[in-house]
C-alpha cells in the first residue's frame, strides 16, 4: 500500500492538507518527492521541509513562513557523501564535518556545479548552506528521500523557533502534508553556521561553540563579509509578540521574567536554568518565550546570560528577539 495515500486524499489544491497527517519517514519522503511540505523534527528545532531541488516547493516554504526570499535556506542531507554532491569541500570543511556531523553545525561552502539545490533555496547565491542532522527521525526521512531537503525552522518568519511538535503545528502546520512528532528538541537552538570561503567565519553561533571550531581550524574572521549567506541574520528575529528587555534584574509590572541561575520563584518567573547550566537554558529558551506570550505578558524581561561558550548563541538569539542587533 502506498504509505502516503491517506495524506493525498485530504490535500488542498496548493498541495497541503488542512491538517497534516501523522506519518512515517517513508510517507514524509513520498510527500517531499511530490513537492509537498513536511514538519520535520531535528535535534535543534522543528523544520518545515521541502525538496531543496524543487523551486515550487521551496517557494511554498517561503510563503508559509512569510520569509524574505533573500534569506537562504539550509540543505539537510543524510551524510557527508551527500553533502559533497551539492557543495565543494575544503580541507577545513572535511575537518569540521568529521568532528561535528551528524550534529548542529551548518557549513556554508561553494556550490557544487550541477548540485541539486535550486537557486531559490540558495537565495541566488553561489554558495550553499549544508548540514547533516543527528535526530533519528530526520535521518530516516533523508535516507528515504535520498536528496537534499530545505528545512528552515517551522515558525512564521521572525517568530521564536518551535522546539516541540505542538508549537510547530501551531506555527505552520496548515502548510504541511505530513507531520512527524519527534518529541521535544534536545538542543533547542538553531545550528551553528560557519562559512568556509576566503576564511573561516562564524556567521551564527550555536551549540557547537566558537572555541570548539577554532581549536580545529584556527581563529575565525569577522562575520560581516559573509553574513548574507547565513539564515537567521535578520535584525529582528526569533521574536515573541511581547517586547524583550535584556540584562534585567527582575520583572516590571505585567512582565514575565526569564531568570538564569538561583532566583526567587514566583508566578511571573520562568527560570531558564536554576543551576546556571547553559545547555538547559538553550533548550528552554524558545519554549519560555512562547510561554510568556501565551500568558499575555506586556513584556519579557531576561536576566543576564554569560557570554562564554554556548552563552554566545543564547545572547545572539535574545538580542535579535529584542531587535538589538542592527
Amino acid at each position: 500500500m502506498d504509505p502516503a495515500a491517506d495524506t493525498r486524499s485530504e490535500l488542498r489544491p496548493d498541495g497541503s492538507g488542512s491538517e497534516p497527517e501523522a506519518g512515517s519517514p517513508e510517507a514524509a519522503a513520498h510527500a517531499l518527492r511530490e513537492g509537498r511540505l513536511v514538519l520535520l523534527p531535528t535535534e535543534t528545532v522543528y523544520g518545515l521541509a521541502a525538496d531543496a531541488g524543487d523551486p515550487r516547493a521551496v517557494a511554498a516554504v517561503y510563503a508559509a513562513k512569510g520569509r524574505p526570499a533573500f534569506n537562504p535556506l539550509i540543505a539537510h542531507v543524510a551524510d557527508v557523501e551527500a553533502a559533497r554532491q551539492i557543495a565543494v569541500f575544503s580541507p577545513e570543511a572535511e575537518i569540521l564535518a568529521a568532528a561535528f556531523w551528524p550534529g548542529p553545525l551548518t557549513l556554508v561552502l561553494p556550490v557544487q556545479p550541477g548540485g541539486r539545490v535550486c537557486d531559490l533555496a540558495r537565495a541566488g547565491l553561489d554558495t550553499v548552506a549544508v548540514r547533516v542532522p543527528a535526530h533519528p527521525l530526520a535521518r530516516k526521512v533523508l535516507e528515504a528521500f535520498a536528496g537534499p531537503v530545505a528545512a528552515p525552522s517551522a515558525n512564521r518568519s521572525g517568530r521564536p523557533s518551535p522546539t516541540t511538535f505542538e508549537a510547530a503545528l501551531s506555527e505552520t502546520g496548515e502548510a504541511a502534508a505530513v507531520a512527524l512528532d519527534g518529541g521535544p528538541c534536545e538542543v533547542g537552538l538553531e545550528s551553528t553556521v560557519v562559512a568556509l570561503l576566503d576564511a573561516p567565519r562564524l556567521l551564527r553561533p550555536g551549540q557547537v561553540t566558537r572555541e570548539q571550531i577554532e581549536a580545529l581550524v584556527g581563529p575565525l574572521a569577522e562575520a560581516e563579509a559573509d553574513a548574507r549567506r547565513s539564515p537567521g541574520r535578520l535584525t529582528r528575529h526569533y521574536a515573541p509578540e511581547a517586547p524583550v528587555r535584556l540584562e534585567a534584574e527582575g520583572p516590571r509590572p505585567g512582565e514575565v521574567f526569564l531568570a538564569f541561575g538561583p532566583a526567587l520563584a514566583g508566578p511571573d518567573v520562568l527560570n531558564l536554568s536554576p543551576s546556571g547550566d547553559l545547555e538547559e537554558a538553550a533548550a528552554n529558551l524558545f519554549t519560555f518565550l512562547r510561554e510568556a506570550d501565551a500568558r499575555g505578558a506586556s513584556g519579557i524581561a531576561v536576566a543576564p546570560i554569560p557570554e562564554a561558550g554556548l552563552g554566545e548563541a543564547i545572547n545572539d538569539r535574545l538580542r535579535r528577539a529584542a531587535g538589538a542587533i542592527g
